[in-house]
């Protein structure tokens, strides 16, 4: 189980139960989400107080900024983030939005490879690699 008050502390966060409660979101749904996503279950369970959607917003993005969280390109009109614990992929259904996580040690050797034939580039910092087609219920 993750730490959350020594993630924060790490960071050089002031732990508070917001903060808290705002990863806790993240790791009980182990699913990429919003800011409203995130607003949303906390309003429902209650944990949160006079917290407002642009303040989880900003948090989420300074989580992004310092590495605590990770920033999914879902091709939907908001930022998603989740957890930066594990490096995957995602398999997106563009029907209903199931979010399917995958691992392949392939496709990173595959842009090991990539950059190391590049004439520009020398080094990949970060990268995203998502797919999108029908989930098999979709599909039907």
């Amino acid at each position: 189980m993750l730490d959350f008050k020594e993630i924060l502390k790490k960071s050089r966060y002031k732990v508070t139960p917001a903060r808290i409660a705002i990863l806790d979101v993240f790791l009980k749904n182990k699913i990429p989400l919003n800011a409203e996503n995130v607003f949303k279950k906390l309003t429902k369970t209650g944990e949160i107080g006079t917290i407002n959607e642009a303040t989880v917003y900003r948090t989420l993005t300074s989580f992004e900024e310092r590495g605590i969280l990770t920033k999914v390109y879902l091709q939907k009109d908001s930022t998603y983030f989740e957890l930066n614990n594990d490096h995957h992929h995602h398999i997106v259904c563009t029907k209903c939005s199931l979010i399917e996580d995958f691992k392949d040690k392939e496709i990173e050797v595959i842009l090991k490879k990539t950059v190391e034939k590049s004439y520009n580039f020398k080094k990949i910092q970060e990268h995203s690699f998502e797919l999108f087609g029908l989930c098999k219920n979709c599909s039907k």
